[in-house]
């Protein structure tokens, strides 16, 4: 491709991508809705557009508009206008019948029609130009599902032009609408192939792929020009983004070795305008071809990662040692060339993937030394796994920018800034309090927009005075605080989507307190309270009469203790029976709303104490025939019932799904946990079926399992059909003992394999050995007021040393304890191993 072309394809696709990005003044909406005769009289040959026919007066399809006008302006950059047609009630037509209303959008070039979409199909934006996209490209984008055509197109492709090979798990998504708005730009260039067959995409990797995440890969065809010659293929190592598909299009365009012949400083290359490095080969006349050849090796080896030129010392005056054979210019502004001497390929590999990602900083003698101790006792962390995976990432920089560091005196003032703090208190010193801190740097990006939210962080090693003030006993601990009200403890999960979850529903009072009959039907509906538009959860309204005072007040104490983990309303008003009666049922009782309101279950409260209403409102929030996975089989766990439990290596099926929801809805108050388990989703259920059988069992198969009583595990008998009734007849000789276990759980408990560390009486024998001063005892130094930072600086803002860093100046005068922990299990020399701790 010329040089002049690949400029042409590159300012495009940046035009492409901000006009999709930036918002614009004027920004393109759908079209004056004209009526069937008036659209299909203006049809212009050659114009696309895609066509919405629907009735004036039409509720229904408000969502579905909503979707299509925010795709409007994207949809115009490539040419199509979006048009919604307004049918006369008479009009009983092909595109404006009672059939089709409300149902399908019509793609049109001229008058020609191209494709229907059924409107369940285009939800979001995404989906919208991901299909029509898709559409106006059938014949430019290959669709495949074997292994054979994803060949046959290699095959034809050899010696002509290049591939790109894309993996989504399933149209509509915004990965499929990235790849088909590349293919829109280099469709002309290169061959798109997509596929969503997650059996092709494991076919052509060396390696087990993820299948629920999307892949693209370039195929170079172009330099194959033996038919028996395969295809070099380099995948996209960033997530599908339009972006990313350009950046990574731009470097496989780019020539994979560059020869050079002037200093290399003035060197600039696509790779170091894109922030990558350039690794030069250092070459001379007579060794000309060998370096050739070493310079092609290293350069597919770093396709993607870096450039490779190849530096003639013959044409070039270098002033460095003439046994240098490799020099290195990376894309940061200013930093000089570094000339080096490496004995093979695989060093100038791990040479640029140690310097790729991030800029290095030299470490000083005591890091130098901590890292080689950690080599020497690799084995006194392996028992944890936890503190494995944060010893193995502590040089990866978290992004807290958006976190504000609290001190003992900018605390409470703090507080006053925003509608709700949320205040996370750690240990910089503690495993899982770095492992939480890391979920947690990830909740600005999953809380933006959101306002009223002030994020901020407590390292309890620096202010333990102010921990302890707000009586915080174990780490790590987060909390919400709101002026004039107590601070609310979390108690779940670490992970950032539960973060997020419980900050979003602390937003709102719980139980929220609805005034109009309105307002209580919206809410079941989800349309309130507004915050909450965005975010999907079963939606639980208390109803009560003036006489059901007592019912009333626990269920406003149990919402305080469930807030930030359930969206919780009360209704309370005169109406309040006619509202319950709608649903069969009498105050005080509950109303639960699964799936946006599309149905509406109650349920009666029989009982009016606090925690017997906690426990019924968790129980009757469980999914009636759930996935297990991770992080909620802990919930079910608790109900302390067997598991009537069905392993599928995959999404069940419908048929399966079906007769194991009649078998849990069988009977009120199931003695048992009728649920499924994804093996491909949850691969941990691998290890679960060896420890119940020597190998793992032809998949599906469906246990019975008691771990609360004697640990047997029974196996449904694999030559007959899931069905409600041979379920149902199996569990009957199940308990009438007429059934033979398949195994029976060990009855030992679940121990870690070694001790854990007492961190107190490993620091006892070491702190003397710290004392700045001769003689001087710890008790002399330690920090009577936590806001003391002899170190100086400014307190207030002060922010805390990285993970990679530690504290150099732990033994030098006027530098207290605080921070010292971690150095002081590291010098502890009078025990290598962990477990003789």
């Amino acid at each position: 491709m010329s040089a002049q072309k690949f400029r042409w394809v590159s300012s495009l696709v940046f035009l492409l991508f901000c006009s999709s990005s930036i918002p614009k003044c004027g920004s393109a909406s759908l079209q004056q809705e004209p009526s069937p005769l008036q659209y299909f009289s203006g049809l212009e040959a050659g114009k696309t557009s895609l066509a919405f026919f629907t009735p004036n007066v039409s509720p229904g399809a408000q969502p579905f508009l909503e979707q299509i006008e925010s795709s409007a302006e994207v949809l115009q950059d490539y040419g199509v206008s979006v048009v919604k047609v307004n049918c006369p009630k008479e009009d009983v037509s092909r595109y404006c019948g009672e059939e089709n209303a409300l149902r399908k959008a019509f793609l049109f070039r001229g008058n020609r029609l191209i494709r229907e979409f059924p409107t369940d199909a285009l939800f979001d934006i995404n989906s919208i130009v991901a299909n029509v996209l898709f559409a106006l490209l059938f014949n430019e984008v290959k669709y495949v599902e074997t292994l054979a055509d994803l060949e046959n197109i290699e095959n034809v492709l050899k010696g002509k032009s290049n591939m790109v090979f894309a993996y989504v798990p399933a149209t509509g998504t915004a990965e499929h609408r990235a790849v088909m708005e590349a293919a829109f730009v280099y469709g002309t260039i290169h061959q798109f192939v997509l596929t969503t067959e997650a059996a092709l995409l494991k076919a052509t990797s060396h390696d087990d792929p993820d299948v629920s995440s999307a892949w693209l890969s370039f195929c170079h065809c172009q330099r194959a020009t033996e038919p028996a010659q395969p295809c070099r293929r380099t995948a996209l190592a960033q997530p599908l983004t339009l972006l990313n598909i350009h950046r990574h299009l731009k470097l496989m365009g780019a020539p994979l070795v560059t020869e050079v012949a002037e200093d290399p400083e003035k060197i600039s290359t696509v790779h170091l305008q894109l922030g990558l490095p350039l690794v030069f080969i250092l070459s001379q006349k007579e060794t000309y071809e060998a370096d050739r050849r070493t310079a092609e090796l290293v350069a597919w080896q770093l396709l993607g990662k870096a450039g490779v030129a190849l530096l003639s010392r013959d044409l070039v005056d270098l002033n460095v040692l003439h046994r240098s054979n490799v020099a290195l210019k990376t894309p940061d502004e200013g930093m000089p060339i570094q000339y080096l001497v490496l004995e093979d390929t695989d060093e100038v590999i791990t040479l640029v993937e140690d310097k790729n990602k991030v800029k290095q900083i030299q470490e000083d003698e005591q890091e130098e030394e901590e890292d080689e101790d950690e080599k020497e006792n690799n084995q006194d962390i392996q028992d944890d796994q936890v503190v494995e995976a944060v010893s193995r990432d502590k040089k990866r920089e978290l992004p807290l920018e958006q976190i504000l560091v609290l001190t003992e005196e900018n605390f409470h003032s703090s507080l006053l800034e925003a509608a709700q703090t949320v205040v996370l208190f750690y240990a910089s010193w503690e495993a899982v309090s770095l492992a939480v801190l890391r979920s947690y740097s990830e909740v600005p990006a999953h809380l933006k927009g959101t306002p009223g939210v002030l994020l901020s962080r407590v390292n309890c090693w620096d202010w333990p005075g102010l921990c302890s003030q707000e009586n915080v006993t174990q780490f790590p601990t987060l909390r919400i605080y709101r002026e004039g009200q107590q601070a609310v403890t979390y108690g779940g999960m670490w992970g950032t989507e539960e973060l997020s979850s419980f900050i979003l529903l602390s937003q709102v009072s719980c139980p929220l307190k609805l005034a109009t009959m309105d307002e209580a039907e919206g809410y079941l509906r989800g349309e309130f309270p507004s915050e909450l538009s965005s975010h999907h959860h079963t939606s639980l309204l208390g109803v009560f009469s003036s006489a059901t005072s007592e019912a009333r007040e626990a269920f406003e104490e149990a919402g305080n203790i469930l807030s930030g983990h359930i969206r919780m309303g009360m209704y309370f008003e005169d109406d309040a029976l006619a509202l319950s009666q709608k649903y069969s049922v009498s105050p005080p009782a509950l109303l639960l709303a699964r799936s946006g309101g599309r149905s509406v279950e109650g349920i009666a409260l029989p009982k009016h104490s606090v925690q017997d209403m906690v426990q019924m409102i968790r129980y009757e929030l469980l999914d009636i025939f759930p996935e297990i996975t991770v992080p909620n089989l802990p919930q079910y766990l608790q109900l302390r019932k067997p598991f009537l439990i069905l392993f599928c290596a995959g999404d069940i099926s419908q048929v399966e799904s079906k007769e194991m929801l009649k078998v849990a809805k069988g009977r009120p108050q199931q003695a048992f946990v009728a649920c499924w388990l994804n093996l491909e989703k949850t691969p941990v259920g691998y290890g679960i079926l060896r420890t119940y059988f020597s190998t793992t069992p032809s998949l599906p198969v469906l246990l019975w399992v008691n771990l609360h009583a004697g640990g047997q595990v029974f196996k449904f008998p694999s030559e007959q059909s899931i069905t409600e009734m041979n379920i149902l007849s199996w569990l009957e000789k199940l308990q009438a003992g007429l059934e033979i276990p398949s195994s029976t759980l060990s009855e030992e408990d679940w121990k870690p394999p070694l001790p854990a560390y007492d961190f107190l009486q490993m620091m006892e024998p070491s702190v003397p050995e710290l004392s700045p001063h001769p003689g001087d005892t710890p008790a002399q130094h330690a920090p009577k007021n936590p806001a003391g930072d002899t170190a100086g600086g400014d307190t207030a803002t002060r922010e805390e040393p990285s993970q990679g860093s530690t504290a150099e100046e732990a033994g030098s005068p006027g530098r207290d304890l605080r921070g010292t922990a971690p150095r002081l299990a590291a010098r502890d020399k009078q025990s290598k191993r962990h477990s003789e701790l």
